[in-house]
């Protein structure tokens, strides 16, 4: 090995390549320090050496900084990092500047609403002589504004453009395991801003609050929220206004784009006929005089004494046309003392009457009431059960004011043949009957939802109305009832809510519509009526499960049916089948909760009404008026609107709303007043009847 200099050895030279170790890592030289190295290969060897004839060497230095050692000065790391930008290419180097710039817009951009948002939350105030701070308490909007805040339309590229963060309903009290619970994160507009952008078409407005603030004791406390050691305390709301401006809201939507008409479409602002006559305006009577909307009242009564005519070629459905359009001009006649409503009565029950002209005086489903004739259903000669056992209490109502009796015997015959009848199953009925052999059909079917539900309820009621004298349909009730114990109740997994089923040929079936939510009303009735206590009890379960049917969706709002766990280790109570996700503003849950507060003055069936009435406010609600059924409770960004304003949410739902946070037991008294299945208040007959 030659030794160039020093600390530089020549290892090899071979074909005017050099190898050579500096001392690093050769042998004995370990951890050796270089100031300078050089080895040439262009014009000759270094050093005393004579150069070669020809251009062979490559020179190559290695200068150290100093004394040699590492160098981590600034100035030395500003230009090693500057020689590595200038290698980049000029796209990766504009792709750089690109993001850095767009991460500055956004920090501007997000600037103010952040510093503006704590500031909100941390105001502090220094008391006079005193150093410490305490927080200041805002004035916040009023809780109705930020419950049912408006919302615009958004479309669905622009709804798939950002993360889909679903909300849940606010503040509900479910004490279940939640199965697939999404964030309730929402954010909050300053006023003055625009509103957020939600789902695709419906679009929510605010309910303003009126502040009347009628009655103290049932406002809703808002309680504090803690925020970073501080805490606020939004103001109370008047439940009472709040389910008056909703009707209000209704309404409008109604009177604007409906008038007159049977139903509103709130999202194509135009309306629905089903009869073509006026069904949401005569729904709705009873409903504003008892919130005391006299201006609006006025406004239907007018299109009453001035447009409603029953002379028309047109097909009633005789069940439908009695509970909510012969109901509501019977209960707005005992509510007004006004006349006109008792002979409009007169005049469509008259017509409907044909009805009952069968070979086996089960009626008929429709009427033509302009030509005084009526058929069953084209595809089949069948009466749901319901239908033909759920129009005895307007009938008989009727007759006991004309002093016709013809009305009650029609009906009362219905209910002596069906009390007779084989085919029951420990009380429980078929669905379907017969209009020509008076005979149930489709047996071994029951069930205590649609086409049967209001069967059971009738049974009681019609006991009430008739001053509890008439013990065969006491009897039938309670038979039913150990019927429902025995065959339909169960309980689901993993907490065991309390539900009714169905019964297909002796197959169970967990399967349970909303409409059997009635039944917890209806139970804590009874009781109050005198009948056995355990059916309070059995009320108060079945409350718990019709209101977990809400707390357990995603917009706080319950579908239509709902399928119960029954298998140990089931991971929710609740299933709900894709074509079963609907919502059409039904009352029976607001009806069931209104009977028990009654009873019992427990103020959670107060704040579970409260709790779906923002919800319907805040999923249901258009901001042009009305209120819409949707698709799917599921889905809180896009429930999906199904355009339709059913005439029972003015008739039956806001007014059980306004009933259940009422403090005054003597509006509508239920020791005065019994409520047909469409929630028009009938009188209870004198004993001495």
């Amino acid at each position: 090995m030659e030794i160039l200099q020093e600390g530089l050895y020549v290892v090899a030279a071979l074909d005017n390549v050099l190898t050579i170790d500096t001392g690093l890592h050769a042998v004995g030289f370990e951890h050796a320090h270089f100031p300078h190295c050089a080895y040439d290969f262009t014009e000759g060897w270094a050093g005393d050496m004579h150069p070669p004839s020809r251009k062979d060497f490559v020179s190559l230095t290695l200068t150290g900084q100093g004394s040699g050692n590492y160098n981590n000065s600034k100035q030395w790391r500003r230009q090693s990092c500057w020689r590595k930008w200038k290698r980049l290419s000029r796209l990766q180097r504009n792709l750089i500047l690109f993001t850095v710039a767009l991460m500055l817009l956004c920090g501007i951009a997000t600037y103010p609403s952040v510093t503006e948002h704590f500031r909100g939350l941390t105001v502090v105030a220094k008391e006079e002589g005193d150093h410490a701070l305490k927080p200041v308490v805002h004035e916040v909007q009023p809780a109705l504004d930020k419950l049912n805040r408006p919302l615009v339309p958004e479309s669905p590229s622009e709804k798939q453009k950002r993360a889909a963060h679903k909300r849940g309903p606010p503040g509900l009290q479910n004490r279940l395991q939640k199965k697939g619970n999404v964030s309730d994160t929402q954010v909050e507009k300053e006023e003055g801003e625009k509103p957020l952008v939600n789902w695709h078409v419906a679009m929510i407005d605010q309910a303003t609050e009126r502040g009347t603030a009628k009655e103290a004791a049932n406002k809703v406390d808002v309680p504090e929220v803690e925020q970073e050691g501080h805490s606020h305390k939004e103001p109370e709301v008047d439940r009472l206004e709040a389910v008056r401006d909703a009707f209000r809201h209704a309404w409008k939507g109604y009177k604007e784009f409906a008038w007159g008409k049977d139903e509103l479409r709130p999202m194509s602002k135009s309306y629905g006929e089903w009869f073509g006559l006026g069904l949401t305006l005569i729904d709705a009577l009873d409903t504003m005089w008892i919130l005391n909307l006299k201006k609006e009242f006025e406004e239907a009564k007018t299109w009453v004494s001035t447009e409603l005519s029953f002379n028309k070629n047109v097909d009633v459905n005789l069940f439908e046309s009695t509970i909510r359009i012969l109901g509501g001009l019977l209960s707005t006649y005992h509510l007004t003392g006004d006349t006109l409503f008792l002979d409009k009565a007169k005049d469509l029950g008259t017509r409907l009457m044909p009805a009952f002209n069968t070979p086996s005086k089960i009626p008929y489903s429709d009427v033509n009431i302009g030509k005084g004739t009526a058929h069953p259903p084209r595809w089949t000669s069948d009466s749901t059960v319901a239908e033909v056992t759920s129009i005895q209490l307007e009938f008989r109502e009727l007759s006991r004011l004309t002093q016709d009796t013809r009305y009650q015997a029609a009906v009362d015959e219905v209910m002596q043949k069906v009390h007779k009848l084989e085919g029951k199953q420990d009380g429980l009925v078929p669905m379907f009957i017969n209009t020509n052999s008076g005979q149930f059909t489709h047996l071994g079917m029951f069930t205590l939802g649609a086409r049967a539900d209001s069967y059971y309820e009738y049974l009681l009621k019609q006991w009430i109305q008739g001053g509890k004298k008439e013990t065969a349909l006491l009897e039938d009730y309670l038979q039913a009832l150990e019927g429902v114990k025995k065959n339909l109740l169960k309980k689901s997994s993993p907490n065991r809510l309390t539900f009714v089923g169905e019964l297909a040929h002796g197959r169970f079936s967990p399967k349970m519509d909303h409409l059997v939510c009635f039944l917890p009303g209806t139970l804590a009735l009874g009781a109050h009526h005198g009948l056995p206590a355990d059916h309070m009890e059995l009320a108060k379960q079945l409350m718990e499960t019709c209101y977990q049917m809400y707390a357990q969706m995603e917009t706080g709002l319950s579908p239509e049916i709902v399928h119960f766990n029954m298998h140990e280790g089931s991971i929710g109570d609740v299933d709900v089948k894709l074509a079963d996700r609907h919502n059409l503003l039904r009352p029976e849950t607001v009806e069931s909760l209104f009977y028990l507060y009654r009873f019992t003055k427990d103020r959670k069936y107060r704040d579970w009404g409260w709790e779906i009435l923002q919800n319907f406010n805040k999923y249901t609600k258009v901001s042009t008026g009305g209120y819409t059924s949707i698709n799917n409770v599921r889905d809180p960004e896009y429930p999906s609107p199904r355009d339709k304003m059913e005439s029972f949410f003015l008739g039956e739902t806001l007014k059980y709303f306004y009933l259940l946070f009422s403090d005054d037991p003597e509006l509508l008294s239920l020791d005065k007043y019994v409520f047909n299945t469409e929630a028009h208040p009938l009188p209870i007959w004198p004993t001495a009847q």
